[in-house]
């Protein structure tokens, strides 16, 4: 998948350096200067898109755009629409979420903004057999695709965070209140806004895919100059690995306390009880979530990462489309479980009403409701966790 190629230092027939270092300054961003110094230690490299005449002509045969074209616009239109609905029914009762309910409705803004922002780009590219918007349009969508990318992950660790804390540390949701979830969340836009703009101001930049007709950040400057090395390895470790890392130790020590706590649980009330299995089938979920979203990415981050260290060509142009597409459907997942979780407690609600049919008045949840009956207290109670 690797675009660099190394260009032989007798390339240009008689061309100057400083030609080569115009050349390279196209991918990197770099002043022609820099260039030339970084080059004196490094190899020439060149990324395929310049090297051949037309950067955004696709290399893909007309068919396989086609097919990756309508599947694209498939996952776009359930994304936007799933994601959407999430986010209409949270405007409808804005004063009333609760801090979980919030994060859900951050992440839900982030699928539905990679959705409607990056593709349709796509989808018009492949079924043109080029890419139709430019240099300048593939400098946005590279950077909405990344800002609202690395935005739901950021999203998906303060939530797997929040969900550590209430299960570990009990006293944590006796004081969280919905401007710490405010606070946590503005973090999360100034993260991604940050990290996603970095490109565009000169450290790093976005480049069009190997195959033509989508573009993302420039992984190959790994193999151009220390500068670019440097921005391929902030990138991986700040929006990738430290993420990943946080979410996976989040879920692994929530997974110990419930198993050297089920003794002690199983000790108290039935009211306690109940609580603690909600905030469970919570935590269930956002596992369920981050799983969805990790599966998604992470082929696509290996075959970036063996394009930006690896030799040229490693991976062929074909094959490295399949990650592509797979990770641009993360989107659409987040809606479809919760539509599976609320066919599944639909189940509950049914037996629940039967037990309290007198009671026609309990609410109903806009997203994912997980309810169970509070026996000890007459009349029986409704307990319910949101997501």
């Amino acid at each position: 998948m690797s675009m660099f190629a190394v260009l032989p230092r007798g390339w240009n027939q008689g061309k100057t350096k400083h030609h080569e270092a115009e050349l390279i300054n196209q991918l990197s961003g770099q002043s022609p200067l820099m260039a030339v110094m970084e080059n004196e230690t490094w190899p020439l490299y060149a990324s395929h898109h310049l090297l051949r005449g037309d950067p955004f002509a696709s290399r893909l045969s007309r068919e396989a755009d086609i097919v990756a074209g309508f599947y694209i616009c498939i996952i776009g239109i359930l994304s936007a629409t799933g994601n959407g609905y999430v986010i209409y029914m949270a405007i409808k009762r804005k004063t009333k979420l609760k801090p979980p309910e919030l994060m859900t409705v951050n992440l839900a803004i982030f699928d539905f903004g990679i959705s409607v922002t990056g593709k349709p780009f796509f989808v018009v590219s492949s079924f043109s057999h080029r890419w139709l918007f430019g240099w300048e349009g593939c400098q946005f969508y590279g950077w909405a695709g990344f800002f609202f990318g690395c935005g739901s992950l950021t999203t998906m660790t303060v939530v797997s965070l929040d969900r550590y804390l209430k299960i570990c540390y009990l006293q944590y949701g006796t004081w969280w209140k919905r401007h710490h979830t405010f606070l946590c969340l503005a973090f999360v836009w100034v993260y991604a806004g940050f990290w996603a703009t970095m490109p565009l101001i000169g450290w790093g930049s976005y480049a069009p895919e190997p195959f033509g007709t989508s573009c993302t950040l420039n992984w190959w400057l790994a193999q151009a100059s220390v500068s670019g090395q440097s921005f391929v390895l902030s990138i991986l470790f700040f929006c990738l690995v430290l993420p990943t890392g946080i979410i996976v130790f989040s879920y692994v020590k929530i997974i110990f306390k419930v198993k050297s706590s089920a003794k002690e649980i199983s000790h108290f009330d039935a009211r306690i009880k109940n609580s603690h299995n909600l905030e469970m089938k919570l935590t269930k979920v956002a596992m369920l979530i981050c799983a969805g979203f990790l599966i998604a990415w992470i082929p696509y981050a290996v075959v970036s990462v063996v394009s930006a260290f690896g030799e040229p060509d490693t991976v062929p142009i074909a094959v490295s489309v399949i990650p592509t597409l797979l990770a641009k459907s993360s989107a659409m997942y987040n809606p479809i479980i919760y539509q599976v979780l609320n066919l599944k407690n639909s189940c509950t609600k049914s037996s629940c009403f039967k037990a309290l049919k007198r009671r026609r008045h309990f609410r109903k949840s806009r997203f994912c409701t997980i309810s169970g009956t509070i026996k000890d207290t007459p009349p029986a109670k409704e307990a319910q966790i949101e997501i």
